[in-house]
């Protein structure tokens, strides 16, 4: 009874609350149909720039919703600020490209991306793809900022153009081998790149492969800046500390903090010729419009860099995607990620950043932050932008041993022991297809090694798919079939039964042909029923090599039967004129309810060819 005038009293000052809240709007944009007008009007625009999943995500937009998108993407970005600098120098350009590709990314994948799964920004996996061409093309590095802005406009356009074909699906025919091969190479190259840098040093050579950095590491450990190890070595201690105790905080960004403090108080005491190297700072104004050259040599030079870069950034990004969607028993258009991925790159190519793809770690950590929409992304882009421009100035205080020492760290992480034990362990054509893809990343381009781990991983799979299995069937006394076991007879001798199962495409037809060939040979034999319920993808080729053997067969008098035909293996004898070489009265249909029943009618079929009136046929429906 009390509380009755307390719930009305709380639902007039909730009413009062809407009623000002209305009557600022009112103040500030006219009236609630001016509102609503500026807001359709804001989204027509966003749609008519592509971004109809960006716009459709606010649909019942929550306060509570924002709460949950801010927090993800401060989360994200304490995250993504240091990681991007890393990611630079894993690449070997200046860390203000990684920052600022951080930003962008972030903000154009947000704005074009079908769902709020993938963070986009500079990853291990395409910087390490970067720093490898840069080595392997011999690129001086007063070029290397030249030739960047053209890598990734030609990277963006080629996912815009895969995107338009749709051809997004083709990346589920790379196996996983080829991408723990190529990771596991990579992540050996990272930390290979980075000891020098952790010893202070720089090489005196040009080291183009990683025997190339391993010598000359070696060679130049003589040259060892002692103050730049320690330091090293105080980083690896911290890092590691805050990882195992202390995994909640940003420990990326407390370490450089931290060390950066150490740095200045070991060169306040050092003398300059011992001090410990720093980065350059930057400024706003350094965050420019980049055009790209175009130059018809260059493309050719670096069009499978790009199009190496455009592989692997889908696949990253379309695999992370898929992961977290699924977790989220949610669903994501993978051609429409592409399309964001080629924005992303087009959009870091024209404002100072570097490759863009799908991070699993800062993907994971804005998923396990609750991210309500795409809008923490967003966020998290316009927070390394703002770090960008207010912190650009101070950067010239983190020493490159540390941020060295913790890229060795994010290398250490990509070696997946696990993946690479199932590698190495289930299959013969995953042995081989990880340890080709693995030793062609440590010795060639690696864009050259994902192509051709590719490309064999395909062979393989192919040559493994181009071998039907022809299991040979027999009548038992009780009228079941059973497999004939090998050396057995058949019950009836002049009748074979064959079961066809696998795949009959072009790949496959003349290994089908031949083994069917070395059937049909046998002394007593006049009638094959081939059981091809199992057969799938036949095409023409596989039309004429079956021509071929219905031919043969005839020629010796002998005949052909097929049965359990479905309907789109009866589409292509019909289009292809098999049904007029063998006759109508010689095929049976499959028949979903009775299993069977198509191949008992073969064989009675049989029977009546081969005269064996003795022989008894049991049909089961």
């Amino acid at each position: 009874m009390n509380d009755e005038p307390k719930n009305r009293t709380n639902t007039a000052n909730q009413q009062g609350a809407a009623d000002s809240d209305c009557r600022i709007l009112v103040q500030l944009y006219g009236d609630r149909n001016d509102t609503d007008a500026i807001i359709k009007k804001e989204s027509a625009i966003f749609k008519s720039l592509g971004c109809q999943p960006f716009v459709s995500s606010f649909e019942g937009y929550r306060f509570s919703s924002f709460q949950s998108d801010l927090r993800a993407g401060i989360n994200v970005a304490l995250l993504a600020f240091p990681q991007a600098m890393a990611y630079a120098l894993i690449a070997g350009l200046p860390i203000q490209y990684g920052i600022f590709g951080a930003a962008i990314a972030s903000v154009l994948g947000a704005l074009f991306s079908s769902s709020r799964f993938v963070v986009l920004g500079p990853t291990n996996a395409t910087a390490v793809m970067l720093m490898g061409a840069f080595i392997s093309l011999t690129i001086p590095e007063e070029e290397k900022l030249t030739m960047l802005p053209l890598i990734l406009v030609m990277t963006g356009m080629f996912l815009i153009v895969a995107y338009t074909i749709k051809a997004a699906n083709l990346i589920q025919y790379v196996s996983r081998s080829v991408v723990t091969g190529y990771i596991t190479a990579a992540a050996l190259l990272i930390i290979s790149n980075q000891v020098k840098n952790v010893l202070g040093f720089q090489f005196d050579g040009r080291a183009s492969t990683f025997m190339d950095i391993c010598y000359w590491t070696i060679i130049g450990l003589p040259k060892t800046h002692w103050p730049s190890l320690v330091l090293s070595f105080l980083t690896a201690g911290l890092y590691w500390a805050l990882t195992k105790w202390l995994k909640f905080l940003p420990n990326v960004a407390i370490t450089l903090l931290v060390m950066s403090l150490v740095c200045f108080g070991f060169n306040s005491m050092l003398d300059s010729q011992m001090q410990i190297a720093t980065f350059a700072a930057f400024q706003a104004s350094d965050w420019k419009l980049t055009l790209p050259r175009f130059d018809l040599a260059l493309i050719s030079q670096l069009g499978s860099l790009s199009m190496a870069l455009a592989f692997l950034s889908v696949l990253e990004g379309t695999s992370i995607g898929k992961s977290l969607a699924a977790r989220a028993g949610a669903s994501i258009d993978v051609n429409r990620e592409m399309l964001s991925i080629g924005i992303a790159n087009i959009g870091c190519g024209l404002l100072s950043g570097m490759p863009a793809s799908g991070s699993l770690i800062r993907s994971m950590l804005n998923f396990s932050s609750k991210a309500a929409t795409s809008l923490s992304i967003l966020i998290n882009g316009v927070i390394c932008g703002l770090g960008a421009i207010l912190i650009g100035p101070y950067l010239s205080y983190i020493p490159k041993a540390t941020l060295a020492a913790l890229v060795i760290f994010l290398g250490i992480s990509l070696i997946n022991s696990h993946s690479i034990r199932i590698m190495l362990k289930t299959t013969r054509r995953d042995q081989i297809v990880f340890s080709a893809t693995f030793l062609a990343a440590l010795i060639f381009r690696l864009d050259t090694a994902i192509f051709f781990g590719t490309g064999l991983s395909i062979v393989l799979f192919l040559r493994k798919a181009a071998m039907p299995e022809l299991v040979e069937y027999s009548y038992s006394g009780n009228g079941m079939l059973t497999e004939l076991k090998q050396g057995q007879e058949r019950a009836h001798p002049e009748i074979s039964i064959v079961h066809v199962e696998g795949n009959l495409f072009f790949g496959a037809a003349e290994l089908f042909r031949d083994q069917m060939r070395r059937i049909c040979m046998e002394k007593d034999l006049k009638v094959v029923i081939l059981k091809m319920r199992n057969a799938l993808h036949l095409d023409a080729t596989a039309a004429l090599a079956l021509e071929e053997l219905i031919r043969y067969m005839n020629d010796r008098g002998r005949h052909l039967l097929i049965s359990e035909i479905k309907s789109d293996v009866y589409r292509v004898f019909k289009a292809s004129g098999i049904l007029e070489v063998i006759r109508e009265e010689n095929i049976f249909r499959d028949d979903v309810d009775n299993p069977m029943l198509s191949t008992a009618r073969a064989a009675k079929r049989a029977k009546e060819l081969v005269d064996d009136d003795k022989a008894k046929v049991t049909i089961f429906a």
